[in-house]
């Protein structure tokens, strides 16, 4: 199998030149290839096979002990201009990059097969939807691809029928940190990775092509490429309202996007139609309606078990991929708080010791179909998506942040939105529990300058009058003795609840300097073992604590300098006067 599109055809075979692959295997995307590339992984080693009897086609893979998560630190966004990249992104000349880039990839694949993977980010047939091909010499890559994205035969048609599609070329290379790099070219929508094997850095319809690369494309065409969930809430009467929520890796996003309602909340219903990232359109009415350009889940599986997330634990005993988790005696995958089981072998394959640290890596992670999922929505095929009614966004913080507040209007919110903070995981190399500015969760996607992503986001507010209102919530706050003063899990649908009946103007709220606070009382509790007292820690706002956190907001827009929008910097003013 060829294309017909030269385009596509002349570059597939110069980067097999460059490469020097044994073999071109053009990517099919059919279940038969995909247990092909099991079969060889499997007899390779590449992958492991787990119980069938309680995990049916579900395996192991076990990365390099250097290769287990996102490298920000290799990452460059490679523009003309340095300050278009912004101070957000590593910066290198694009033909710098190129050069460095072309030298690794220069005889690389010999002996190994190079896999064409055409594919499609969004519902085929959607006019929201963007097309990609990425070249591999992976075959876990490829096998990945076939869950995390629509690819194969009908993405090459349609490819071949605009003749559009990112480029993306990867390769393991030696797996050597020191001949690292993922290298995005916005300005001319390719994308170039080497020396990792680990989702992020590899399956590049992901991060690179639907954030990064997807961002600069959305701001040229008017749209927002964003790291949200998408999840739809039915009331008992039938109700439902789709909210797209912004969180950092490990702050309760995959738990959100699939939250099951607690038994308190008889008739209600939670879908899922994205964990993970959203692509927003205006349609012709103003509003903005959201797609989810992935059709798998790459998540964080430590913490995963029946309690914290019935969804995606029963999502993931069928038909997945785990990276770097524990085995237990009996061949089944263990992480850490999976409440069943004990390790016996850990994630470098080496007998368990704790002396060694965690059994399954701390970031290590499980890639399934998104159907897999009990609360998977059939709306998540829909070409134009779903209409957004509110925009959260999110963090881990420990004190400061209340459980919930809602912006002033749109222009506050872009604020709200631009000012999130959380305290880092180990979804990225470097310290853990340092607490980080990451705008809309952002910080490691924006493919361009963040001054000019939050001047986009201001250009909304005068294209609609029906733009989705803007909250953020904080799950994580705790008391002096480090204990959590919310329950979390399903008993956020309490939150989502008031955020929706905000929405329908249904309830009031109090005003504060940093937004509208719930009423005391506004959010339901009842059934739930929490004091009146707190509740009223949970909702507080410390005039000088945020003055503080204000203040240090205002430092970092600095870092920014002029292109920083004065929208922006008049409605972090008046949060500042508000709080004098």
């Amino acid at each position: 199998m060829t294309t017909r599109l030269e385009s596509l055809s002349e570059w597939v075979a110069g980067i097999a030149r460059l490469t020097q692959a044994e073999r071109v295997h053009w990517c099919t995307g059919t279940r038969d290839e995909y247990d092909e590339f099991v079969r060889e992984m499997l007899a390779r080693g590449d992958l492991l096979e787990l119980n069938q009897d309680s995990y049916p086609d579900c395996y192991l893979h076990r990365s390099d002990p250097r290769d287990v998560a996102r490298v920000e630190h290799l990452t460059y966004v490679c523009s003309d201009r340095k300050e278009d990249a912004g101070p957000n992104n590593n910066w290198m000349l694009p033909a710098e990059a190129r050069e460095k880039m072309n030298g690794l990839f220069d005889g690389c694949m010999k002996g190994r097969t190079l896999y064409v993977i055409p594919y499609c980010m969004g519902p085929l047939g959607s006019p929201y939807s963007r097309y990609g091909v990425e070249i591999t010499d992976s075959t876990y890559v490829a096998a990945n691809m076939y869950l995390m994205t629509r690819m194969g035969d009908a993405a090459l048609a349609e490819i071949e029928r605009t003749g559009r599609f990112i480029r993306g070329l990867h390769s393991v290379g030696e797996l050597d940190p020191e001949r690292r790099f993922i290298m995005h070219f916005p300005e001319d929508l390719t994308i170039m990775s080497y020396g990792s094997g680990y989702g992020g850095n590899a399956l590049l319809g992901k991060k690179c092509h639907a954030l990064r690369i997807a961002s600069y494309q959305a701001r040229t065409e008017g749209w927002l490429a964003e790291h949200m969930l998408i999840v739809g809430v039915e009331n008992p009467a039938g109700e439902t309202h789709y909210l797209a929520c912004a969180f950092p890796s490990q702050c309760g996003k995959t738990n959100l996007a699939m939250l099951i309602p607690p038994k308190s909340h008889r008739g209600w219903k939670v879908w899922t139609l994205g964990d993970d990232i959203a692509w927003m359109h205006l349609d012709d009415e103003g509003r903005l309606r959201a797609i989810n350009p992935e059709a798998g889940l790459f998540g964080v599986v430590p913490g995963t078990n029946r309690h914290t997330n019935p969804n995606a634990y029963e999502s993931i005993r069928r038909d997945a991929i785990f990276t770097n988790v524990a085995l237990t005696a009996e061949n089944d995958p263990w992480w850490e708080d999976k409440d069943t089981g004990e390790p016996v072998m850990d994630w470098q394959g080496r007998p368990y010791d704790p002396a060694n640290g965690p059994a399954a890596h701390p970031n290590s992670r499980f890639t399934v179909s998104a159907k897999n999922n009990p609360s998977y929505s059939e709306l998540a095929e829909a070409p134009r998506g779903v209409p957004i009614s509110a925009l959260v966004f999110g963090g881990r913080r420990r004190e400061l942040t209340p459980l919930v507040y809602e912006a002033r209007d749109w222009a506050h919110g872009v604020l709200v939105g631009a000012t999130a903070a959380s305290e880092t995981t180990a979804a990225a190399t470097g310290k853990v529990g340092v607490v980080r500015r990451d705008p809309m969760a952002m910080k490691p996607f924006c493919g361009y300058n963040f001054a000019d992503y939050w001047s986009h986001w201001l250009s909304f507010e005068n294209r609609s009058d029906a733009l989705p209102r803007i909250f953020h919530v904080n799950w994580f706050r705790r008391d002096p003795d480090g204990s959590f003063l919310w329950p979390g899990f399903g008993e956020n649908l309490r939150v989502l609840r008031w955020i929706i009946d905000r929405c329908r103007d249904r309830v009031d709220a109090v005003e504060s300097p940093i937004g509208y606070l719930p009423e005391p009382g506004a959010i339901d509790t009842s059934g739930l073992d929490i004091e009146l007292e707190t509740m009223q820690e949970l909702l507080s706002v410390d005039p000088e604590a945020w003055k503080q956190e204000m203040q240090s907001i205002g430092e970092y827009f600095q870092t920014y300098g002029d292109r920083v929008p004065q929208r922006l910097r008049a409605e972090h003013g008046k949060v500042l006067s508000a709080l004098s």
